[in-house]
């Protein structure tokens, strides 16, 4: 309190000493009191009569306060993000503490409400990086955000302006202290992949020899009969059919079901398999958008996000069955990952392809085929292309990216297109020809070529890439095919298959990276 009285005062002190400038000096005797020069030798000229005193005028209202309309969690093992979404901008000051690990961050402009207590149970128990949460009124219009960590984090945190349907977002991206190397977690994957392989065969033939040993069941008891005449207690009563009716919550749109068993291996996919490589072929899968970016919505509710995940997760375990392939993925989980992100993990993994996986959607719900496009290194292919490729490039805005990293980003993607090599795209629309060649065999094709335009997604200057636009999720009737288990299924195909056999025609290239 003795330093916050002392600030209070110091302006009344400051303007004291301005109230005697007039016809005094400050003059000091050690004692600090102002003290009155000598008498002048000649008068001064009368003073003109001081001016009224101004009505002093009415304090200014506080500034209102900012309300939370939302509250979002993102765990992922890359990352995890906490949104808060509000009316308002708000600010915020953190630090973090040791001996338990904890962020706390102070949030300026806010009372304690409901809408913010629900941030308390959208943590989940298996979120990697949050333990728990903590909330509380730490001071006047402040307050305090504790998260209880389970690992030294590196966090970022950050404000984005209104965008989309979102308001003023204050975002907390919560990444490892240690990132991991993904060409070590490529390995490990393997590795566990052929562990629970073999685990597999041996639970098959344990369950086999425990069912010869068991001994057989006794033949069960015939169920009790009453007495005549004995009476059976009521059941409870319970609600009734209107109060269970006045009681239901609205009922979120349908989960996609369950992938369908996978067509069996092409001759392309086969051939692959059985290739003698000197090193492991390694694909990078991107499902676009994720996390705050839904991506395209289509007209019965199913979100972009959503469905590419499923159908890349699938196109993932039909890849990694070739024990000459290792798939890497931008993301497995619902998350978002900005475009410079994707293509520096491509890079980091030294991947041989890059397949980002998208849903296309347009005005008008006509519109429909698939369509997949590669990098240009001048002017777009078409108009269309070139408008596809400005939606999708804004997805960072959408998603949310640290606008001190996103500048440096954008200088970052800049030179990676002046580095994308002519064999580049070359390679990449050889790719694209090889993929569209049999998407076109399950479904409509929009183009039947591969177009060409800027995807900031599709810059990697190294590794040939690809941007596959599987059906206009805007279409009614190709939204309920995407919708649909066995035409994921055949898409899948689709594309392993066209990779397979661009592999055919054009073998991996020498490298330092042998099978295990």
């Amino acid at each position: 309190m003795g330093a916050l009285a002392l600030v209070l005062k110091a302006p009344q002190v400051i303007a004291a000493t301005n109230a005697v400038g007039k016809n005094s000096k400050t003059a000091g005797d050690g004692s600090g009191a102002l003290l009155p020069l000598p008498a002048q030798k000649k008068a001064a000229p009368a003073a003109s009569p001081a001016p009224a005193p101004a009505a002093s005028a009415a304090p200014a209202p506080a500034p209102a306060n900012s309300n939370i309309v939302a509250v979002r969690v993102w765990p992922a093992d890359e990352y995890t993000r906490v949104t808060l979404e509000s009316d308002k901008p708000l600010a915020a000051q953190h630090f973090l503490v040791e001996g338990p690990d904890r962020l706390v961050i102070d949030i300026e402009g806010l009372e304690l409400s409901p809408g913010l207590r629900e941030l308390l149970g959208k943590v989940r128990a298996d979120d990697p990086f949050i333990a728990g949460v903590r909330v509380g009124q730490n001071r006047p219009r402040v307050v305090r955000l504790v998260l209880d960590l389970k690992q030294p984090v590196a966090p970022q945190i950050f404000t984005l302006a209104p965008v989309a349907a979102y308001q003023n977002r204050l975002v907390f991206d919560l990444y490892p202290k240690v990132e991991v190397d993904p060409l070590l977690a490529l390995i490990r994957e393997k590795e566990k992949a052929e562990t629970e392989a073999a685990q597999s065969v041996q639970d098959a033939l344990g369950e086999m020899i425990a069912r010869i040993d068991k001994p057989a069941l006794p033949a069960a008891t015939p169920p009790a009969v009453l007495p005549p005449g004995t009476k059976l207690p009521k059941p409870a009563p319970g609600p009734s059919p209107a109060a269970s009716a006045a009681v239901q919550t609205p009922v979120p749109p349908p989960p996609l079901p369950g992938p369908a068993p996978s067509p069996a291996s092409t001759a392309a996919e086969t051939g692959l398999a059985q290739a003698k490589l000197d090193r492991l072929i390694v694909i990078a899968l991107d499902p676009g958008h994720g996390g705050e970016d839904p991506g395209a919505i289509g007209p019965s509710g199913l979100k972009e996000k959503d469905v590419v995940l499923a159908v890349a997760l699938q196109l993932r375990d039909r890849l990694n069955s070739n024990p000459n392939i290792r798939v890497m993925m931008t993301r497995d989980a619902d998350f978002f990952v900005p475009l410079h992100e994707r293509v520096r993990k491509a890079r980091r993994v030294q991947a041989d392809l890059f397949v980002s996986i998208h849903a296309d959607a347009f005005i008008t719900p006509k519109a429909r085929g698939a369509s997949v496009f590669a990098l240009s290194d001048g002017a777009a292919s078409s108009q269309t292309a070139r408008w596809m490729a400005n939606k999708e490039n804004a997805a960072d805005l959408v998603g949310g990216v640290n606008k001190d990293i996103a500048v440096k980003d954008a200088n970052v993607l800049k030179a990676m297109l002046d580095m994308s090599t002519s064999a580049q795209i070359r390679d990449s629309l050889k790719l694209g020809s090889e993929v569209l060649g049999q998407i076109g065999r399950v479904g409509n094709l929009h183009k039947r070529s591969v177009e060409q335009a800027g995807f900031a997604v599709l810059k990697a200057p190294d590794v040939p890439s690809i941007l596959v636009e599987t059906a206009f999720i805007s279409n009614p009737e190709e939204e309920a095919k995407l919708r649909d288990p066995d035409y994921q299924a055949k898409l899948v195909a689709a594309l392993a298959t066209g990779i397979a056999r661009y592999f055919a025609k054009n073998p991996p290239l020498a490298r330092h990276r042998p099978l295990s």
